[in-house]
């Protein structure tokens, strides 16, 4: 595969040393064992439909270059990859951005480039970009990576860009109406499921107390993380479930 035509780009041999600097502020989780509950997930009509909310709104146009952040097993970029002119296709996991190779390989899409990458470190020139793109990815960084990774998208951005993103958006505060909704679906669901959800709930609430894992942030948030990056005409949807879908523009 050619390196991608992308202003500033890497060759995928570079890009090692660039998501070893930008892995601070990541959840740590061995994604390179979760290709396949990832690609899986992917299949399910929550997710597919969630895809074609994020490409809706992102509204990609034949010329552009797109960027997708967190690419997994390409759910984004593939969907994304007839409606624009090329896709990067970034994850910080290697099995991640193997197995999305040989799909493309597989499928003969000349124009989306899985890389080795990390969110918060995006290896591209300033201004590079005309719509970068994300589906469940932020909530494996903490408040910090967050704010990072805004910050890299923003950059990377041409003036009058487009970042459009869904994700976990909800707080564990039990003050807010939409954080006890959403958490105690969550726990019924798993109750559910006999002994296993229970166990499920406990780790679960070890992890939340500990901070080791998932790190949800709220709509309100995310208004100001990305207003604070710079971004304009920033709009959120909270959407049915647990997530929200975020719309940004870089000020021209």
């Amino acid at each position: 595969m050619n390196d991608p035509p992308v202003p500033g780009a890497q060759s995928p041999a570079a890009l090692g040393a660039a998501s070893g600097r930008g892995a601070r502020g990541i959840l740590h989780k061995d994604w390179d064992r979760h290709v396949r509950q990832a690609d899986e997930l992917s299949r399910t009509p929550g997710f597919q439909q969630l895809r074609d909310r994020i490409v809706s709104c992102a509204a990609p146009r034949p010329q552009e270059q797109v960027l997708d952040v967190g690419a997994g097993t390409g759910l984004l970029a593939l969907g994304l990859a007839d409606r624009c002119a090329d896709v990067w296709a970034i994850d910080i996991s290697p099995a991640m951005v193997e197995h999305l190779r040989w799909v493309v390989a597989g499928r003969h899409v000349t124009n989306v480039y899985p890389l080795l990458a990390s969110a918060a470190s995006l290896p591209l020139e300033d201004a590079a970009l005309d719509l970068v793109v994300s589906n469940y990815c932020f909530h494996h960084l903490d408040e910090e990576g967050k704010r990072q990774a805004a910050s890299e998208v923003y950059r990377v951005l041409k003036p009058g860009g487009r970042f459009v993103f869904a994700d976990m958006m909800f707080g564990w505060s039990p003050g807010d109406g939409r954080n006890r909704a959403v958490v105690s679906a969550k726990v019924r669901a798993l109750a559910k499921r006999g002994p296993a959800g229970y166990a499920r709930i406990v780790r679960n609430a070890f992890k939340v107390l500990t901070g080791t894992g998932e790190r949800p942030a709220t709509p309100e948030w995310w208004r100001q993380a990305l207003e604070g990056a710079g971004f304009s005409c920033v709009s959120i949807e909270c959407l049915a479930h647990e997530g929200g879908l975020a719309a940004a523009i870089k000020s021209r």
